[in-house]
């Protein structure tokens, strides 16, 4: 048979640049050459894309040459895309709208699906709706801070208190996140979180266990055995997660079998509530004192680099790094043929 045609497309305008390189790399080195012909499709900081040479390498590097438009005639010869594009312009939707309107297959959720699991305030919305408990939050835009921090700061801290954790609403990979204990840490920490974002949440803290588990399917998906993460800094940030190697990883996570079940069942009706499909990575919070689960986010493209939770956790669980990508660029074709059935024009 002949090989499949699968565009690795990385790098991106995010903020999450440099974890989608190391994401890709992995992929890339893990993809089974004997079924597949990768296509490596680089985009860089500013939004050009690279098809020429090593387009990882030369983002890695710096050393951009020959960068051009979108390449649509390449993207119509491959048989498949892997997105391996975290944040926005990747994961929010964005690439994905693209390949809907090339009619070209591709791993991970759809539009909405996407757009959702990108958009912090929405995805709580939708859990709440499902039923799955959340902490308590509250959102607001960029230029009400501008406008009136006073207000909001005395909001914050009559609804959630301190201490408080403050998030960009449509980054991932911990960007722009900080801890806040006091009245200036919390400005300090809207204005970091500004810089990303025109939204912001902020989420009431609580003393908790960090859990996360991997989900994989379409419309029957299942969920793996969870992990769980203590983070070596204050909490799961950037550094924690892509640099200092130092947090420690329990695989599968020290919980009763009772506690396992609820979060597989939470981790499958979140992936649900959003309408995600192929992959997302579900992140939970334990509370220490009360045994409560909360469902914190879902990420539709999780890390796939060396330290990444998602593909180690279906590891425990009995499914290798190559046969969970083979497992996600056939659900990718699944879901693309069940597509092709829908009538696009009356009469």
């Amino acid at each position: 048979m002949d090989k499949l045609k699968v565009g690795i497309i990385f790098g991106g305008r995010s903020g999450e640049h440099e974890v989608s390189l190391m994401s890709a790399t992995s992929v890339l080195n893990y993809l089974d050459k004997d079924k597949y012909e990768p296509v490596p499709i680089g985009i860089t900081k500013e939004g050009r894309w690279l098809t020429a040479g090593n387009p990882l390498e030369a983002l890695k590097r710096g050393n951009i040459k020959g960068e051009g438009p979108l390449p649509v005639e390449l993207l119509e010869k491959l048989d498949v895309v892997f997105p391996v594009l975290h944040g926005p312009f990747g994961e929010d939707g964005t690439i994905q709208g693209l390949l809907e309107m090339l009619n070209i297959p591709y791993v991970g959720a759809g539009v909405l699906g996407s757009a959702v699991g990108m958009d912090k305030g929405i995805m709580k919305m939708l859990f709440q709706q499902a039923g799955l408990p959340v902490v308590d939050y509250l959102t607001f835009l960029r230029r009400d801070w501008e406008g009136d921090r006073a207000t909001i700061i005395d909001s914050i801290e009559k609804e959630l208190g301190y201490p408080a954790f403050v998030k960009p609403v449509n980054l991932g990979s911990s960007v722009g996140i900080s801890k806040a204990t006091d009245r200036e840490e919390l400005e300090q920490a809207v204005d970091l979180a500004c810089r990303f974002d025109r939204e912001i949440i902020v989420e009431k803290f609580v003393n908790c266990r960090e859990i996360e588990c991997s989900v994989l399917g379409n419309d029957r998906p299942e969920a793996s055995l969870p992990g769980e993460i203590v983070p070596h800094l204050d909490f799961y940030n950037y550094e924690a997660k892509y640099t200092d190697g130092k947090s420690d990883f329990f695989l599968p996570a020290p919980l009763s079998p009772e506690k396992t079940e609820e979060v597989r069942e939470y981790a499958i009706r979140a992936f649900l509530a959003v309408k995600a499909c192929g992959m997302a990575r579900v992140d939970f919070f334990l509370d220490k004192d009360t045994g409560q689960l909360y469902v914190n986010e879902l990420n539709t493209i999780p890390g796939f680099t060396h330290l990444s939770m998602y593909p180690k956790m279906w590891e425990i669980t009995g499914l290798q790094y190559p046969d969970l990508l083979d497992k996600l660029i056939d659900l990718a074709l699944e879901r693309f043929a069940d597509k092709q059935r829908n009538q696009i024009s009356w009469g």
